[in-house]
């Protein structure tokens, strides 16, 4: 197994739009030459135990609590399910308090991305309850800084807190590839730079 760091991509999506975002903000961290890796989680049950199959037919593979402990930071992508994450990414999530005993996470980069079909669809309410559960992890979260231009231009998606989509088809345009280019690139620099000074 190799020691080189690399940038933990996860998503849960059911109509590709969240996906397309965790692909765009995984060529930003790639653009930095560190390793982008995407996971996606199960669906769960209405008795919120994990569905089967235990193998994604296509896609990502499903997350491990090895690819988050190992991760040198983390990108956390879900839908917006009114104005919070999905319950299959919360189900994983809540299932990594050993992590937090064991404060695998701590002083480690993570930034948030979500995508609604509305326009008022709760998109920032979403990032910011994701950046709850990683805030008590201990991890250090950074959005997008309005030094990037697409911040003052988007007609679309695009938040300071992190990237998201607005739309009812998956495809990003112009600006919200940018930002997610950004996005990651910015967690890949800022794990980079942590790594260095540990």
């Amino acid at each position: 197994m190799s020691d080189a760091p690399y940038i933990l991509v996860l998503y849960y999506s059911r109509s590709g739009a969240t996906r397309a975002l965790a692909e765009a903000l995984a060529r930003g961290v790639e653009a930095t030459g560190v390793e982008a890796r995407l996971r996606t989680v199960a669906p769960v049950s209405p008795d919120t135990e994990a569905s089967l199959p235990e193998i994604p037919a296509t896609g990502a593979v499903y997350c491990s609590k090895n690819d988050l402990r190992h991760c040198a930071g983390l990108l956390l992508g879900s839908p917006t399910r009114f104005g919070n994450m999905a319950a299959p990414l919360k189900y994983f999530i809540d299932s990594a308090s050993d992590l937090w005993l064991n404060g695998d996470l701590i002083d480690k980069p993570a930034g948030v991305f979500t995508s609604t079909a509305s326009l008022h669809g709760g998109q920032e309410s979403t990032l910011l309850s994701m950046m709850l559960p990683l805030l008590h992890q201990g991890m250090i979260m950074a959005g997008i800084p309005y030094s990037e231009g697409g911040l003052n231009q988007t007609t679309a998606g695009g938040t300071p807190y992190g990237a998201s989509h607005h739309g009812e088809h998956p495809q990003l345009d112009a600006t919200e590839q940018a930002l997610c280019h950004a996005q990651g690139k910015r967690i890949a620099e800022l794990a980079l730079k942590l790594k260095r000074t540990a």
